[in-house]
């Protein structure tokens, strides 16, 4: 096999292996009304089923991208890809939601030690106008498998369960172990530095105690506690809600972060990140673009198919088929992204796709209801699709496109940070929205249609805490059919403000790209110090 084509072999099953955590992302969103009815999970867990992977994502990221050009890149990709597979199988068989969150936990730590690793692959192997086409498939890829994900995930939801939807990992890693053996060649980096192990553990207190506030803010209480707080065995004895002591930890965390990596700088020591990155332009604007616009991605995916399955009744694969259409859109926009990516600059492209997705984003919101009104949803969602497909994977280069080759993991884990940062800030914040919204809009109608006091809070609790679950109970009794019509139009707004609130996050995007320019896109393939070079291992 000549080099050049065991390299482009290896770019497929490099995509696949980052598109492992796609397919497990969509299909989970899928699966969640299922989990909730089966293991009675409440509003707070269904953000934890999501946010457990994502907190341990995001806080992992930056140490395994360094820690991948110091170990070898192929090789963590493999044992990362194990870990996710293996973690997978105990998600499947979970008895309860405690089960099933501490197995995303540790599905979080395999796809951390996956996702940088790609991008540091795809880094280090091809250069120049190659860079920019792996760029593209990478993404093209990911769109691919996103239209796949719901659709499969909702057919193995509806025809067997959702632990189905976490047993289709197995097969899928398999595959890749095997792809990534016989194509992708081992490479890292020369370095007498040690590992900056006390500023992971910074960062993972940083990240955790910051997702855990937003969570837990709205049931918690944000600033003095709404009610008991237990924590297992533990109960919280201040009046003070524990969130703004998360808040304060993270406060603190993050300038251990920065003065204990400044000082390993200035003792010649690694650190964890290496802030002299932030002195390159693409790489600075380009993380804080990826930030904003990843608050805003994930708009819809929280609360959409809760909408469809329990205002609408749709069962877990019409909803697939649904938001097939964001993936479809998402899936041709990818492809004709990696046609453009030489021809107009990937700044544009960016922005072309952030346009999309906020008007596709806006006219969902505006024209979903309580009814079944649900056609002009799929055009919809085709635009807001192909906006995320223009603009993923071109923002992903423009944030690497002069990150030195020696720098490629830090580079990669810093983006991805970027961007599962404000993923999870996005689906704290807009969950927030959603049954904040919910609630409020619930209680007023209930009041206005006569239902006070006691029966009014009892009815919306059960709502909110099922995540909408139990409006099809409340349908089939006469007694509460009108409680049932309040609680689908109140879900309904709650969802509506929750996606007008992404395409708020979206424009702010938008607006940002405006520092980004056209980048030097010549610098990135040559290291930049004497100190560590690349060695090849086959």
């Amino acid at each position: 096999m000549t080099d050049s084509r065991r390299r482009w072999l290896s770019l497929v099953f490099i995509s696949v292996a980052v598109s492992l955590i796609i397919v497990d992302s969509t299909i989970v969103n899928v699966a969640v009304p299922s989990i909730v009815e089966e293991l009675d999970v409440s509003s707070t867990q269904v953000q934890w089923i999501q946010e457990s992977y994502t907190l341990v994502f995001a806080s992992l990221l930056l140490f395994f991208g360094t820690l991948a050009d110091r170990v070898g890149r192929r090789r963590l990709l493999l044992v990362g890809v194990v870990l996710f597979a293996l973690s997978s199988v105990f998600a499947a068989i979970a008895s309860t939601t405690g089960i099933l969150i501490l197995a995303r936990l540790v599905q979080g730590i395999g796809g951390a030690m996956i996702l940088p690793t790609t991008l540091s692959i795809i880094n280090a192997t091809f250069q120049g106008r190659e860079r920019s086409i792996a760029f593209a498939v990478w993404g093209s890829t990911i769109g691919g498998m996103a239209a796949v994900g719901p659709l499969l995930g909702g057919w193995l939801t509806t025809a067997f369960s959702w632990r189905g939807a976490f047993g289709i990992n197995i097969p899928f890693g398999i595959l890749i172990i095997i792809g990534v053996l016989l194509t992708v060649r081992g490479t890292q980096e020369k370095s007498t530095r040690s590992l900056d192990g006390i500023g992971a553990v910074i960062s993972v207190v940083l990240f955790a105690t910051l997702v855990f506030g937003l969570i837990e803010g709205r049931t918690l209480g944000w600033w003095t506690t709404d009610g008991t707080v237990a924590f297992g065995s533990f109960t919280w004895p201040w009046a003070l809600s524990p969130v703004p002591v998360a808040f304060a930890v993270t406060v603190m965390a993050l300038i251990a972060f920065i003065l204990w990596g400044r000082h390993r700088i200035r003792a010649g020591k690694a650190a964890l990140l290496e802030f002299s990155l932030f002195g390159i332009a693409s790489f600075r604007n380009g993380n804080l673009v990826a930030l904003v616009v990843s608050l805003g991605e994930f708009g819809i995916i929280l609360s959409l198919p809760l909408y469809l399955q329990f205002v609408l009744g749709f069962d877990a694969l019409q909803t697939g088929l649904v938001l097939l259409a964001l993936a479809v859109g998402s899936f041709f926009a990818s492809g004709i992204a990696a046609a453009l990516g030489n021809k107009v600059s990937a700044v544009w492209i960016v922005r072309t796709g952030l346009i999309a997705e906020i008007v596709g984003i806006a006219v969902a919101a505006f024209v979903i209801r309580p009814d079944g009104g649900w056609g002009w949803l799929l055009p919809a969602l085709f635009v807001y699709g192909f906006g995320v497909g223009l603009a993923t994977a071109q923002l992903t280069g423009v944030v690497l496109q002069d990150v030195p080759v020696r720098l490629s993991g830090q580079g990669s884990g810093a983006q991805s940070t970027s961007r599962q940062v404000g993923s999870a800030l996005g689906i704290a914040i807009l969950g927030t929205v959603l049954y904040t919204s919910t609630a409020g809009l619930l209680a007023s109608s209930l009041d206005d249609r006569g239902i006070t006091g006691e029966a009014n809070d009892k009815i919306v609790s059960a709502v909110i805490d099922s995540s909408g679950a139990a409006i099809a109970g409340l349908a089939d009794s006469p007694q509460t059919a009108d409680a049932a019509d309040a609680a689908k139009q109140a879900f309904t707004d709650g969802t509506r403000n929750a996606a007008l609130t992404a395409a708020g996050f979206l424009t702010l995007g938008l607006f940002a790209t405006g520092s980004l320019g056209r980048g030097r896109g010549s610098d990135a393939d040559e290291p930049k110090s004497s100190e560590s070079g690349a060695v090849a291992r086959g």
